[in-house]
């Protein structure tokens, strides 16, 4: 029997050695994966990309950049698999977030959307879609902060900082110089740091904490106790120097307590009550009394994801912990609490959010919490932003951000708010601006003037100082001058308020009708609805102090002439003594009733009109009659 050899081409060779190189990284990036060691996973599924490219292995990489927050990497590869066919569900989801933490708001919407086809539960997801939409509303007051870098030596990442003796205490990684590393980043496990400063500078390379509470895995955030003396701590859950991990591979975060010794290190290391190997406890926060603790929590009972929970002193330990309910948690994530007086400051990935972590505030009502605020930019980014501490005045702090790529401190300000008048000035006749009228504002803390001229297009402007109380005038020769009062008390943020006046022309014995002045059927009484416009009109009066007004009630033809004119009188007349009343001298003033003498239509006796026709006579006017400072005039 003959036997025939077959060669395999050089070029189908190839693609076999391709695809089993491409394999072997994928089962190996899957491996990485199941361990939660993403930056090795990471690592397998570019070089299997570089032999073989397939959606799902795009995918399995822009999963394991995310998860070590490698906003670029990870939506440039969701980006490819999005071309091969539509992504949906969770990676919709992530992409979307990528998208916002990207700043590109309007690709991020639908794709959001997408993720929330068949779960309109997920609160989440719609308060993400409403942010995409309102991304701007963000920026509103960026000016309020600043917000700078603090640079601190030989650190790879840094976050949660908070006061400690002369400096900072705070969480860090740096560069992996042994084997001993961080199987999700990389880099090395976290640890407790403290740092000198002077000012907001470090003035020294930073130092671990001394003592007993940095272990051989990770530790922090933390939180000092108001006596100085007491250490709340985070730690990975481990036994020795075994890392002790939950049946999906998680090794759940746990919360420890450390205590001042007299050499100046810490130790007595206690374990908090309510630690579990099943979920995650950490990120402390103390009230301003110390009766009361928050941490952040997956524990059994929340909101969905990681919520804020707290624990209050009761003597003999804490007590049972107690969900901040769902005005605080979102079925995202609430992470790294702060309380400063009643406020609560956290960072969440739910609520209406700039993408990633944004820090949000809520106060302390009786048994609940206000809805959160976004503290807006420069405080929130695109990026993760967490972990802010404030002191006292609310006028300094820190805060942890990844916005320049690693999370980092950065010290921040509170700039003093500034108030802006802007308005404008037209003319009630012609309903374009009235230029170069004469602008007076009126402190009325200490009743000092600025007095301003609008411009060739009637527009004006003036700094405003907080919490005052203004009165504006704008008057030009032959116009009725007009009054506007406005305020500053109670504005925490940069305002720009607006002013627009419209000034009606001044003309001697000329009617103005006086709008939605209504009396009811045969009495002359002041009705509620009327009384706001004959406020408007008192104001007019008492802006136009050299002014003589006449006030005249007119009736419509229903009804006996004389009839018509005591109703008409009577009407005038209550008007007058109402204006009286606000503060218009009776002297300036003059009532008039004209009955039916002066329809403005058809409808005079035995015509059959119609109500609004009917309606139209039935009207109140002013008109100047005497102008003082004309009387001067040679």
């Amino acid at each position: 029997m003959r036997s025939t050899l077959k060669t395999i081409p050089a070029t189908a060779l190839a693609a076999l050695l391709l695809a089993s190189c491409a394999s072997y990284h994928e089962r190996q990036g899957n491996m990485a994966m199941a361990m939660l060691s993403y930056s090795k996973a990471e690592k397998h599924f570019n070089k299997a990309l570089k032999h073989a490219k397939s959606r799902d292995l795009l995918l399995e990489a822009a999963r394991a950049e995310a998860s070590q927050n490698k906003v670029e990497q990870a939506a440039a590869h969701y980006a490819e698999a999005e071309a091969t066919a539509p992504l949906s569900g969770k990676d919709a989801y992530e992409y979307g977030r990528l998208l916002m933490a990207l700043g590109n708001y309007r690709e991020a919407e639908p794709m959001l959307g997408r993720a929330w086809e068949g779960q309109a539960q997920r609160r989440d997801i719609a308060d993400l879609i409403g942010s995409s939409q309102g991304y701007r509303s963000f920026y509103a007051d960026s000016a309020q902060y600043e917000v700078r870098p603090l640079h601190i030596e030989g650190i790879t990442s840094a976050y949660s900082a908070v006061p400690f003796a002369d400096g900072l205490l705070f969480t860090a990684q740096r560069e992996a110089t042994t084997s001993r590393r961080d199987p999700w980043t990389g880099r090395s496990f976290s640890d407790l740091y403290t740092v000198r400063l002077e000012g907001d500078t470090a003035a020294a390379p930073p130092a671990l904490l001394k003592g007993a509470v940095n272990g051989p895995f990770h530790e922090g955030p933390a939180v000092l106790g108001n006596d100085g003396r007491t250490l709340y701590f985070t730690r990975s859950n481990y036994y020795g120097r075994k890392l002790l991990k939950d049946p999906q591979n998680v090794s759940n975060l746990k919360l420890f307590r450390a205590t001042l010794q007299p050499d100046g290190t810490w130790g007595q290391i206690s374990e908090f009550a309510y630690n579990s190997d099943s979920y995650s406890v950490g990120q402390p926060a103390l009230s301003r009394d110390g009766k009361t603790l928050f941490f952040a929590s997956d524990m059994p009972g929340g909101q969905g994801g990681k919520d804020i929970w707290s624990c209050k002193d009761i003597g003999a330990g804490w007590g049972p912990p107690q969900n901040l309910g769902p005005t605080v948690n979102t079925p995202g994530d609430e992470l790294f609490p702060t309380a400063i007086g009643d406020a609560l400051y956290f960072s969440s990935t739910g609520h209406e959010n700039m993408g990633g972590l944004d820090i949000f505030e809520s106060h302390r009502e009786g048994e609940f919490w206000s809805e959160p605020a976004n503290m807006g930019y420069p405080i929130n980014t695109s990026r993760d932003d967490f972990g802010l501490w404030l002191d006292g005045t609310g006028t300094r702090g820190y805060l942890s951000s990844s916005r320049s790529g690693a999370d980092q401190i950065y010290a921040l300000a509170l700039r003093p708010p500034t108030f802006t008048l802007e308005g404008t000035i037209a003319n009630g006749e012609t309903g374009g601006s009235q230029p170069f009228a004469f602008i007076t504002l009126q402190n009325l803390a200490d009743l000092a003037n600025l007095q301003d001229t609008a411009d060739a297009h009637g527009k004006f402007k003036f700094e405003l100082e907080p919490n005052r109380v203004y009165f504006l005038r704008a008057h030009a020769k032959g116009m009725l001058a007009r009054s506007i009062m406005l305020s500053t008390a109670g504005l925490g943020k940069s305002t720009v308020l607006r002013a627009d006046l419209r000034l009606d022309p001044m003309v001697i014995d000329k009617p103005i009708v006086v709008p939605n002045i209504y009396y009811d059927y045969d009495k002359w009484d002041i009705r509620p609805d009327a009384a706001v416009e004959l406020n408007k009109l008192a104001q007019v009066f008492l802006d136009n102090p050299d002014l003589t007004f006449e006030l005249g009630s007119h009736t419509d033809s229903r009804g006996s002439d004389m009839y018509n004119l005591l109703l008409s009188d009577a009407r005038a007349t209550s008007a007058v003594d109402y204006l009286v009343r606000q503060g218009v001298p009776q002297e300036r003033l003059i009532a008039r009733g004209y009955g039916e003498t002066r329809l403005v239509n058809h409808c005079t006796n035995g015509v059959s009109c119609t109500e609004e026709e009917h309606q139209a006579n039935r009207r109140t006017e002013f008109k100047v009659i005497r102008d003082a400072q004309a009387d001067m005039q040679p």
